[in-house]
């Protein structure tokens, strides 16, 4: 039965340090900016993962910073990325998006802030004993199979609207080149038209009353 058990015990654990992450969807307006925040200790591993999924070719401005006002990672005009990194100091730290750079268009982004268990209080030095240690060892694998599979979880999503922008801009192209044909078969066919009048027209006899 102790093999059993194990298993449960780490499901159980598992399942406890599952992060409920969802991705958001913002919409932001021409000359304007976005900002979120997020309170954490130091040495807590945070992450920041966005794609663009409206708005003229997806670009966006992206800026983290510290609570001492440093900028810890920017982008300008990135369509997706992917940011993670782990708090130099206790804090509130802000993640902003803009959209300064455009005139008249607002964009939307699809994004998620992921935050990391706390680190404990005397982690580094863990109690002496075999049971101690094979706890903390177990502890430490589940917590590197929960960020995997919430990775996994995020790239399936963004996976998802990138094939559902890729899906829309075929769309719209289809849409565009059937229009244009349409066009240009309405134009031939002026042309054609125009050009036998013109020719008949042009060898018609004309009787001299």
């Amino acid at each position: 039965m102790q093999p059993t058990w194990s298993v449960v015990s780490a499901v159980v654990v598992l399942l406890a340090f599952l992060r409920e992450t969802s991705a958001f969807y913002l919409t932001i307006d021409a000359h304007a900016e976005e900002c979120f925040f997020d309170r954490v200790t130091t040495g807590t591993k945070m992450g920041l993962t966005f794609e663009g999924i409206d708005g003229g070719v997806y670009d966006i401005d992206v800026k983290i910073t510290g609570p001492d006002s440093k900028v810890i990672h920017a982008e300008e005009r990135a369509s997706s990325g992917k940011y993670t990194f782990a708090a130099h100091m206790d804090g509130v730290y802000t993640y902003c998006f803009g959209n300064k750079m455009s005139t008249m268009t607002p964009k939307a982004v699809m994004f998620s802030m992921d935050v990391g268990e706390a680190p404990k209080p005397g982690a580094d030095h863990p109690a002496p004993g075999a049971d101690g240690s094979e706890h903390n060892k177990l502890e430490e694998q589940i917590k590197e199979l929960s960020s995997a599979l919430t990775a996994v979880k995020h790239e399936q999503e963004y996976m998802t609207v990138r094939d559902r922008i890729h899906r829309s801009i075929n769309d719209s192209t289809n849409s565009r080149v059937v229009l244009w044909a349409f066009f240009v078969a309405l134009v031939l066919c002026a042309m054609t038209l125009g050009q036998v009048f013109y020719l008949k027209r042009f060898f018609e006899v004309r009787r001299v009353v």
